[in-house]
Formats: structure tokens, C-alpha cells, sequence
């Protein structure tokens, strides 16, 4: 796989949740597509109450841009040149969301033109967008505490797992203390949390009507994508009430086992289980797979799902927890570790391993 080529290609487009779920045919497809499509509306109200910071747009039906509008002229005579991320939110529940970020408002309206879509089943929306991202996160409140990732860079790094300098940092906090290990990192995120903590009453009471929030204590529950940048500096982008239900009882050992060597490689548990099988270095979506296989990849993307659902268990050399491939690995039940490295180079093809990833642990084994 050309990472770099993958890159650019999900930093323009952002592969979302909706499209992984779809594809395993997940029960909370819907709920999961109209959560997304609103998301920045239930910023807008987090906004209003609790004077959260978020990528806000400006807001179109997409028929305006079809017929190029008064208005949509006036828009672009002042920012045609800015950096934007344009996204045609359907409104209807069974049409796909379009995306298109890190170009200008301009080119944006030149790709808008090239959608073979229906401009009235359309609205559109244009966000700031910055290549110069300080800080990301993600990260889930739930009742039992916060854990998450964070990495110096764009978050899009978080959320497909491919990083191309510094790992993410995963963190957690159980409401008394914190586990991280970047000074930095700790009190940024502290400011984040700070942001979440809801001591009025009447505040929770608000929202829980309006929102159908959730709390922990004075924390509002969800989970949350955030960013930091010199140009604008923090925006939270993502505030989804589905997913954090789905991590309510995930725990993850802070403990760092042994290192990685010819017999015993180490990684981080994305999703638990335990499996046997032989290893399937994988480079390509369309290489043939055995059920039951080991599958072994430097990350995932949605087109693996054929393959995810055949494996046993699923091996990455990159991504984190909280990436959409790993939540997905985790809905569908398959023993999942990531971050191992060097698990492409160190793990030979027809290898007998065994995976739990309970402990973020793959054995090399004499016989199955």
C-alpha cells in the first residue's frame, strides 16, 4: 500500500464510520449516518450552552451552488482562495455523505460540480480547514472514566490510523487521576476535559432535554474529536452519543509488556479475544484470504472488510484504539492488536501465531 498516497487521499475525503458500518451490514448503520450527518449541529448547541469551540460552517442548500446564487457569488468573492472542507450532508437517511477537504472554497465548488448527485436532496456545508494542526484527539467520557489518544499532528491520523511521525499517545483518567505520559499532552487535555464539566444542574438538566445527553457525574458522556491549531486554535469536530455507549465497558491495561522480539511481539489491544492461526502478510484488499487466517496489514481500510470478516484475529503495524478500523474490528468480534511496528517484518508469511489480545500479545507457536 502507498501510504502516502493514502493520505492525501483520506485527509481530501475522511473515510467515516458510516461507510465501515455499512459495509459489515452493522444493526446501527442508520442511527450511526444520521449521528454523523448532525454532528455539528449538537456542537452548535454545546455551543450554545457551554461556549465550546467548534469548526462551525457556513451553511448552504446545495442547490444554491447548483445555480451559483447571489449569495453563494458573494460568498465566494471574499473567501475563494481559503482553505475549506466542503461536506454535502443528504437529507435523506439512505443517500452517502460526500466529503471534500483541504482545498480551496473554490476548487471545492469545481468538485461539488462533478457529483452526479441531486443538488435537492442536498445541503451543503463549508468548514475552515488548516493543514497546520498542533494537537489532535479522540477520546470517549463514560461513566467509568475517560480514556483516549492523542498526537501532535492531524487527526485524521487518529481516526484512520495511519501516523507518519510520532505514535499517538493513548491516555486515560478515572476522575481522580490521569495516565499520560507527555507533560504537554496532560495539560492539554485537562483544558479539554475542563470544557466538558457541567456543574450546573439546570445546565445538565438542559441539555439532557435537548441532547438526550448523558453525564458522568458533572462530565457530559460521548465520544469526541478535537484539534488545535495556530490559526484558530481549539475546535472540537466530532460530539457522537452512539459510540461511547459502545466502549462503556472497555478497559485498557496501561501496562507496557515485554519488547517485541523474534517469538513475542507486543502491540496495543483494540479489541479483545484470543485466536490461533497461520499469518497472512497482506498488502493488497484484493489478495486471496483463507477463513481463518491471520490477518497481517500495515492498517486496515474499508476495503479489508472481506478479509476482516474471514480472519481470526487482526494484526496492524500502525493505528490506535479509537481508529475507525479498530472500533469496527471491535464490532465485529475479532481479536484485534495494533501499533505492533514491525509486525509486517518480524511476521513471516505461513507463521503459526497465537494472538491474544487481551494483553496486546502475538506468540509465535510450533503447531496449531
Amino acid at each position: 500500500m502507498d501510504e502516502k498516497s493514502f493520505y492525501q487521499k483520506n485527509m481530501r475525503t475522511q473515510i467515516s464510520f458510516t461507510e465501515w458500518f455499512e459495509k459489515i451490514d452493522h444493526h446501527l448503520t442508520k442511527e450511526m449516518r444520521r449521528e454523523d450527518n448532525e454532528k455539528r449541529e449538537r456542537l452548535r448547541v454545546l455551543q450554545r450552552y457551554l461556549n465550546i469551540p467548534f469548526d462551525e460552517p457556513v451553511k448552504f442548500e446545495a442547490v444554491e451552488l447548483a445555480q451559483e446564487t447571489s449569495r453563494l457569488h458573494s460568498f465566494v468573492a471574499k473567501r475563494a482562495s481559503e482553505l475549506c472542507a466542503l461536506r454535502l450532508i443528504p437529507k435523506e437517511d439512505d443517500l452517502p455523505k460526500l466529503r471534500f477537504r483541504g482545498h480551496t472554497i473554490a476548487q471545492a465548488l469545481a468538485w461539488f460540480k462533478e457529483q452526479t448527485i441531486n443538488p435537492e436532496n442536498y445541503r451543503a456545508e463549508f468548514m475552515p480547514h488548516t493543514e497546520k494542526t498542533e494537537w489532535s484527539t479522540i477520546f470517549v467520557v463514560t461513566p467509568n472514566g475517560v480514556f483516549g489518544e492523542i498526537i501532535r499532528g492531524g487527526h485524521y491520523q487518529l481516526t484512520q490510523g495511519f501516523y507518519d511521525g510520532e505514535k499517538p499517545m493513548l491516555f486515560s483518567y478515572d476522575f481522580t487521576s490521569w495516565n499520560i505520559s507527555d507533560a504537554d499532552a496532560l495539560i492539554h487535555m485537562k483544558g479539554i476535559l475542563k470544557k466538558l464539566k457541567v456543574d450546573d444542574i439546570y445546565l445538565r438538566q438542559q441539555l439532557s432535554q435537548e441532547l438526550q445527553a448523558t453525564f458522568a457525574g458533572p462530565y457530559l458522556c460521548g465520544y469526541f474529536e478535537t484539534v488545535f491549531t495556530l490559526d484558530f486554535g481549539l475546535w472540537f469536530v466530532d460530539y457522537n452519543r452512539i459510540l461511547d455507549k459502545m466502549y462503556k465497558d472497555f478497559k485498557h491495561d496501561f501496562k507496557v509488556p515485554s519488547a517485541s522480539s523474534d517469538h513475542n511481539l507486543v502491540g496495543i489491544s483494540a479489541s479483545p479475544g484470543k485466536a490461533q492461526g497461520k499469518v497472512r502478510i497482506v498488502k493488497s484488499c484484493s489478495e486471496d484470504f483463507l477463513e481463518g487466517d491471520i490477518l497481517v496489514c500495515s492498517m486496515t481500510t474499508p476495503d479489508f472488510i472481506p478479509l476482516m470478516k474471514k480472519a481470526a484475529a487482526i494484526i496492524t503495524d500502525k493505528g490506535g484504539v479509537l481508529s475507525h478500523a479498530a472500533i469496527v474490528a471491535r464490532e465485529m468480534q475479532k481479536p484485534c492488536i495494533v501499533g505492533m511496528e514491525k509486525a509486517t517484518s518480524l511476521l513471516k508469511e505461513g507463521d503459526l501465531v497465537e494472538v491474544d489480545a487481551d494483553k496486546g500479545i502475538v506468540k509465535k507457536i510450533s503447531k496449531l
